[in-house]
């Protein structure tokens, strides 16, 4: 699989999905910049593959998103393929979700997806070149209970991506968005706690759960969802635009 492009951001990169396209792509032979809150578990991530490069900066604050495109640019070159990975989720029903829970999963899912991929537009278009790939959710595609402020963040998310991917269509920029199911990573780890804590079931109970809300009953893994960030950041993919992929296993 060819990748033409040399550098690449991927927002929430010291776990998780993040992590796991983060390491697929330097193995592809792609300088990426990680970026996180904290700067001890993405310096730890940057440890395995000389090509990762960690800095630290909060996708909900524009001056700190703007100052990451400037540093990381300076040292590696135009960002050419950003991965909106930064995500947080809480569950409650939804007359118990206050406004300020409603604003903290809006501001990260959906404002900072905006905020992260905006620095990378205007250079994009006129370089003709570059891949946005958003890490949304199959909570994008279709409605479900207790996660009214996720559901909606991305839905918002897929909006934004189909909403960029009609700007740039004539620039050879492409727009398009990852719609995972239930994925082991760490967020999910702490969902299976609060399930625990609420009902009193097992941590196997718990996993069985989640996982039977995949059609295939199975949990995805996050090398999986990295496999299509790869893909849709190759030349491979350059028709394919305005997309929200499926990884639902079914």
């Amino acid at each position: 699989m060819t990748i033409s492009l040399s550098h690449a951001l991927v927002t929430g990169g010291a776990t998780g999905i993040g992590k796991a396209t983060a390491l697929a792509l330097a193995e592809a032979g792609v300088e990426v910049t990680i970026c996180g809150r904290r700067a001890e578990p993405l310096e730890a991530v940057a440890a395995l593959n000389p090509r990762i490069h960690a800095m630290t900066a909060d996708v909900t604050d524009e001056a700190s998103v703007e100052a990451l495109y400037t540093q990381a640019q300076a040292a590696r070159g135009p960002i050419e393929i950003v991965v909106a990975n930064a995500g947080i989720a809480s569950s409650a029903p939804a007359h118990k979700t206050t406004l300020a829970d409603w604003n903290r999963i809006l501001d990260v899912n959906l404002t900072g997806a905006f905020l992260t991929v905006r620095p990378a537009l205007a250079g994009m278009a006129e370089r003709k070149r570059g891949r946005l790939i958003f890490i949304a959710s199959v909570a994008g595609l279709r409605g479900s209970a207790y996660v009214a402020p996720y559901v909606a963040s991305k839905h918002g998310v897929v909006g934004l991506m189909r909403a960029l991917a009609a700007e740039l269509l004539k620039t050879g920029v492409t727009v398009n968005a990852i719609c995972p199911g239930y994925v082991e990573t760490e967020m999910l780890e702490e969902s299976i706690a609060r399930v625990m804590e609420k009902t009193g079931r097992s941590e196997e109970q718990a996993r069985e759960g989640f996982a039977a809300f995949n059609p295939n009953h199975r949990l995805i893994k996050p090398e999986e969802v990295a496999g299509a960030v790869l893909w849709l950041a190759s030349d491979a993919a350059i028709s394919v635009t305005g997309q929200p992929v499926a990884i639902t296993g079914g």
